[in-house]
């Protein structure tokens, strides 16, 4: 599958500012583009090689940032008047490639732990997490061919 821009995915470079004794990473400000309003922050961790998804939320705006490790995020595109519809996005955030990833709602995503050991993604979302705005499924139920591109093992 190719790596291909989705409608309602924005992909934002963010300010890494090193320091010998620890670097600072920036995450989120109110004045950034993707910023939907705040309601909670979560952290999640996945193992190397793990996969995690699919899920699609209905409301909820997603900003996420991997702070440590390595994580490989395909979003796809099932919505029927979208102009990106059955496409997939596929993209790895890590130290190298330290980006935000802004997810809007009614796009499927899952994710695979790409780095050694656990690897740690942040999300900045727009709303408190509430089970009943989003869809779960397998993930067999979307078409997309798992390898272990980008697994650093």
């Amino acid at each position: 599958m190719d790596n291909l821009a989705i409608d309602g995915v924005t992909i934002s470079s963010q300010n890494r500012i090193f320091n010998p004794k620890g670097d600072i990473l920036h995450g989120m400000k109110n004045s950034d583009s993707g910023y939907a309003g705040f309601g909670e922050v979560y952290f999640s961790m996945i193992h190397a090689g793990a996969i995690k998804g699919w899920k699609r939320h209905r409301l909820a705006t997603l900003n996420i940032v991997v702070p440590y490790g390595a994580i490989r995020f395909i979003v796809h595109d099932d919505r029927p008047d979208s102009l990106t519809q059955g496409k997939f996005l596929d993209i790895t955030a890590c130290s190298e490639n330290y980006i935000r990833l802004t997810i809007c709602p009614g796009l499927w995503m899952a994710f695979m732990g790409a780095g050694e050991g656990i690897n740690i993604l942040m999300n900045v979302s727009n709303m408190q997490h509430d089970s009943s705005e989003s869809d779960n499924c397998e993930l067999n139920d979307i078409p997309y061919k798992w390898d272990n591109r980008g697994l650093n093992q």
